[in-house]
């Protein structure tokens, strides 16, 4: 599976990002399998991404290397494509144990994450990018912030919260199951009305 597959990042930023308005789904896997799901998913006509980031380590030489891996072993992201009752079916005849997100427990409504907010995370998911934190969902809903839209710079365009750490700032987007922090100039962000 090549990282073009995996890493499907948007090329413009300023939010006229095509037609396509399909939702995606989060999907928990049980398993360390995500290569192996995604290529079960490519095989039934589905588009997925896998957020990545580069992880240095030592190789049996003792040399430094840099290899691009998932950020989180267990969530891989599936655009809509569809009804619920055909996802649940293919989900069911996979042979790895997974379940996609729901709105709550309640409910077995899958959630639904809009085309814009997942077009705006995966590029924000771009492992090119430096100064990039990733979050689980429990830290990020924990992150007081300001919503904000970014008008100026390389990530004009972005929605998200503007939130602050170690006297730095950042753009936080939330996804079911992850959250990720780009840094940005507080100064080319402007406060969304709410």
């Amino acid at each position: 599976m090549d990282v073009n597959t995996i890493n499907q990042t948007p090329d413009n930023l300023d939010g006229n990002e095509g037609k396509d308005l399909a939702p995606w789904y989060a999907i928990r896997l049980f398993s360390n399998s995500q290569a192996k799901v995604g290529d079960y998913f490519k095989e039934n006509g589905l588009e997925f991404f896998i957020p990545m980031q580069y992880r240095d380590y030592m190789d049996e030489n003792g040399k430094h290397r840099r290899k691009l891996r998932p950020v989180v072993s267990n969530l891989i992201f599936v655009k809509k494509s569809l009804r619920q009752q055909a996802m649940a079916e293919l989900i069911t005849h996979c042979q790895y144990k997974m379940s996609v997100i729901t709105r709550d427990r309640s409910t077995r409504d899958y959630y639904e994450i809009p085309a814009k907010q997942m077009f705006e995370f995966q590029a924000m998911c771009n492992p090119e990018i430096e100064m990039r934190k990733y979050l689980n969902a429990e830290e990020a809903r924990l992150k007081v912030g300001t919503p904000v839209l970014v008008s100026h710079g390389p990530l004009k365009g972005l929605t998200g919260r503007l939130v602050r750490q170690n006297h730095k700032y950042f753009l936080l987007k939330e996804v079911p199951g992850l959250g990720v922090m780009l840094k940005v100039s507080r100064w080319c962000c402007q406060p969304i009305e709410s």
